[in-house]
């Protein structure tokens, strides 16, 4: 039986406390139903001899191996998140290039392929994930390498006229059409991909039956991860009883709460969120002391400078909030830097009466559909989503609002807080519904299908793109025999 292996950049392995953040989820499922290994960084860098080991489980053994220090830093902190994470959201702006950070990226991507060169077995499929590895499968066909292999996307991918606004994007961006199949979040980012394919590239083919490259036919589908949504919300009926859950709803003293949960980040929208909330409190005075709002926000990438000014940035928001509105017995904002477990989450968004979720750009945003998912279907809270999120395309009963537009959140948290019993519930059973048929178990079998030619390509995008249908297994279906 040909095994799976799934690289990433981050690899959660049991009981050593490394995490590989949303990905954790989403992998796991795959490898549930498919035994293999997970390759990826060890979190070890070193100047001197690089070594590689395998802690072996049943089903899933760990490949992990260390990085040289100088090049990880101008791979990670340099080209991945200065360059390509920026341009992936849309932000040209804030790209920082350097041939230096470019040598870094192509480095590490040529010592993961060395790596799996050498544990890679001819029937294997090989599925990497993220933006880290744009070049990979490149480099494993340079290495004689015919295995089937998929790539996925987890950022958004935009358009042709901001993609190319990276530097060697010729080289970079086309190397994807080294995987056999490239997956996206939503079908505006497999689309944006199919453009630039056929206007940079210039490979004959369409989205319907792929792009002939001269050496294979790559294909582009969209596949929108999904959560756990039953486990989830078992999770979140018991911890919501939990003495950590109990404690901050005591402290409430009665109020509503508003949640937010996001990485700190330009992307996630926090600062235009904490302004909206403002909008909130001076549009709504009958509000004040009566709901408080709790953002939660580990801090992220804090080596880079733009992410340490923007700290400073919602630090200032948050302070200037709470001075002009926040009273000796109640507090408008509580801002936590501190990350929690997904149970401790869990309960506190069943506590909720709201969430916003509210990125300028984001490829999926799973926030949203853990709150969802953690709700009390006799007296739902109601998610307040941006239509810049992934979700937002599942996820259309929730309020659906422009993050840029305070005014237009401010009425949306109003509308929220006072929203009718019957309207919330009926907003949650649908968006329930939604969630439910595009699982996350579901997930790995429609991506997996359709790189191992078990599944159309229409088949995959019918059931990934439709709202509802997310369950709707291709035809042939034998991934659990790969």
């Amino acid at each position: 039986m040909a095994r799976l292996v799934v690289v990433s950049n981050r690899v959660s392995v049991p009981k050593s406390g490394t995490r590989a953040g949303g990905l954790e989820v989403a992998v796991l499922a795959a490898l549930k139903r498919n035994p293999g290994i997970w390759f990826g960084w060890s979190g070890r860098l070193s100047t001197n001899v690089l070594a590689t080991r395998e802690i072996k489980g049943d089903p899933v053994s760990y490949v992990l191996t260390d990085l040289p220090k100088e090049a990880y830093d101008e791979f990670y902190y340099g080209f991945a998140n200065r360059v390509l994470w920026p341009i992936l959201h849309y932000r040209l702006d804030l790209a920082e290039f350097s041939r230096q950070d470019l040598s870094g990226y192509t480095k590490i991507n040529e010592h993961f392929a060395d790596e799996l060169h050498d544990i890679l077995k001819p029937d294997d499929i090989v599925w990497v994930h993220d933006y880290h590895f744009l070049l990979l499968a490149k480099a494993l066909r340079e290495r004689g390498h015919t295995n089937r292999i998929g790539f996925f996307l987890h950022t958004p991918f935009p358009p042709v006229e901001i993609i190319t606004g990276l530097p060697h994007h010729e080289r970079i961006i086309s190397a994807l059409c080294h995987y056999d199949l490239v997956g996206f979040q939503t079908e505006t980012d497999a689309r944006n991909f199919a453009r630039y394919v056929e206007n940079e590239c210039r490979y004959p083919g369409d989205r319907r039956s792929g792009y002939m490259t001269g050496e294979r036919t790559v294909r582009i589908g969209d596949f929108p991860v999904g959560v756990e949504v039953d486990s989830f919300n078992k999770m979140a009926r018991r911890a919501i009883r939990s003495s950590f859950v109990e404690g901050v709803l005591q402290s409430l003293s009665g109020r509503a709460m508003i949640i937010g949960v996001d990485r700190l980040d330009y992307s996630k929208g926090i600062e235009n969120r904490l302004a909206a909330f403002e909008q909130f409190l001076g549009t709504y005075p009958e509000w004040r002391d009566n709901v408080t709002f709790l953002q939660i926000t580990p801090k992220s990438r804090s080596e880079i400078p733009e992410y340490k000014q923007m700290e400073m940035n919602v630090s200032a928001t948050v302070g200037r909030v709470n001075g002009m509105y926040g009273e000796a017995s109640w507090t408008p904002i509580r801002y936590v830097n501190r990350a929690h477990t997904r149970t401790a989450l869990s309960g506190l968004y069943r506590a909720a009466r709201a969430a916003l979720v509210t990125p300028l750009r984001d490829g999926m945003n799973l926030v949203a559909k853990e709150f969802v998912a953690a709700q009390d279907a006799d007296d739902p809270g109601v998610l307040i989503l941006s239509r810049f999120a992934g979700a937002a395309v599942e996820c259309k009963p929730a309020l659906l609002v422009n993050p840029y537009d305070n005014e237009a959140v401010a009425a949306a948290i109003h509308r929220a807080l006072t929203m009718p019993l019957e309207e919330r519930k009926a907003r949650h059973n649908a968006l329930y519904d939604i969630i439910s048929k595009n699982d996350i178990n579901e997930w790995p079998i429609r991506f997996l299908s359709a790189l191992t030619g078990t599944a159309t390509m229409d088949g995959a995008a019918e059931a990934s793109s439709k709202p509802g249908s997310g369950t709707r297994q291709p035809r042939r279906l034998s991934v659990g025999n790969l």
